[in-house]
């Protein structure tokens, strides 16, 4: 019955890994379609093979900050395998719950903060807020403002260097040069988008696996969780939703080829280090900063803000809608096991 359970849980969470390769398709090739460098179908088949290879040099730093920097995992584990398996599944049904409902809406939140404020949620019926790890908690909340600003400021220098490297050529040859480039620079942003949200499904995994039959282990990744993740999250991204991609790709602001490449090639940079010192950042709010700072280069009024007030607030009720949702999911269950005996 332990068995069965587990099982279950470990494809809950694969099905939320392959949602949020769906949800987040847009960030890896909002621009390169907007572009018109590739087709939509193109550019989801060479978003999702940068995806599948991060698997082979991405690490795990991010996958531990997730299995272990949210919530005390071991006093989670102390409670017992029924406890465990609870709140792993509210936390990814309220994160699943979000994102299908802003990718429905066309806004593009964070898959990583709703499976944060999922697990928070969760979390706070079995253990309390002691329960919780509040400098993880409040380093994933410091980089919602830090990683876009990062994006941001990354995207705007690159654009201004760009700009200012071909500023003798012709347009033309400029257009042409960075069609070329804007495939190695999505190639870059969606390899960061493996490396960063694929982690975070290793973590919970893991915290399924350790808290329950293998909890005489010590908590680690194994190489089969690496595989299988990035292996849901490319065919996510395989399948993904074109809502959002007009959201990112068109009604911010208007891209060419040298502006996509720059938003892509800063908000990937930005993402792979922020990876390697084990932060869970949103790809979305990294990648929507980016394309703000290339397109402000040509003027304020080059933004459509109400377009990206829309976005702030979707990621401003991220984590705690996602929690939220996790509580009652939790209440639920809870009540339904109760009813069973």
């Amino acid at each position: 019955m332990l068995l069965a359970a587990v099982i279950t849980i470990v494809a809950v969470a694969l099905i939320f890994d392959f949602i949020n390769g769906f949800h987040d398709a847009a960030n890896s090739i909002a621009t390169v379609v907007s572009t018109r460098v590739l087709s939509p179908n193109l550019a989801v088949a060479w978003a999702a093979f940068f995806n599948f290879i991060a698997a082979f040099s991405g690490g795990v730093h991010v996958a531990n900050t997730m299995g272990k920097g949210i919530i005390n995992f071991e006093m989670l584990r102390a409670q017992g395998p029924s406890a465990v398996l609870m709140v792993i599944f509210s936390a990814l049904m309220g994160a699943i719950t979000w994102n299908l409902l802003t990718w429905w809406w066309g806004l593009p939140s964070s898959s990583s903060h709703a499976l944060a404020g999922g697990m928070i949620g969760a979390t706070l019926p079995v253990l309390g807020l002691k329960g919780l790890v509040g400098a993880g908690i409040a380093k994933i909340a410091a980089f919602i403002v830090l990683s876009p600003l990062i994006g941001m400021i990354l995207g705007t220098t690159m654009m201004l260097l760009s700009t200012w490297v071909v500023h003798k050529q012709t347009p033309l040859k400029v257009d042409s040069w960075f069609r070329r480039l804007q495939l190695v620079s999505s190639g870059i942003f969606s390899y960061s988008h493996g490396t960063n949200d694929a982690q975070k499904v290793m973590g919970i995994i893991a915290v399924v696996l350790f808290g329950t039959i293998w909890k005489d282990r010590p908590f680690h990744i194994d190489w089969w969780m690496i595989i299988s993740c990035h292996a849901a999250i490319a065919m996510g991204t395989f399948f993904g939703g074109w809502r959002i991609v007009r959201t990112m790709g068109h009604s911010l602001t208007k891209l060419a080829p040298i502006g996509g490449f720059c938003a892509e090639t800063g908000g990937g940079v930005t993402i792979i280090a922020l990876a390697e010192l084990g932060i869970p950042v949103s790809t979305t709010h990294t990648i929507t900063g980016a394309i703000v700072g290339v397109g402000s280069t040509k003027g304020w009024r080059a933004v459509k803000w109400g377009v990206a007030g829309r976005i702030i607030w979707a990621w401003v009720f991220t984590i705690p809608a996602a929690a939220l949702t996790a509580v009652c999911v939790y209440g639920l269950t809870w009540g339904v096991m109760r009813l069973l005996g």
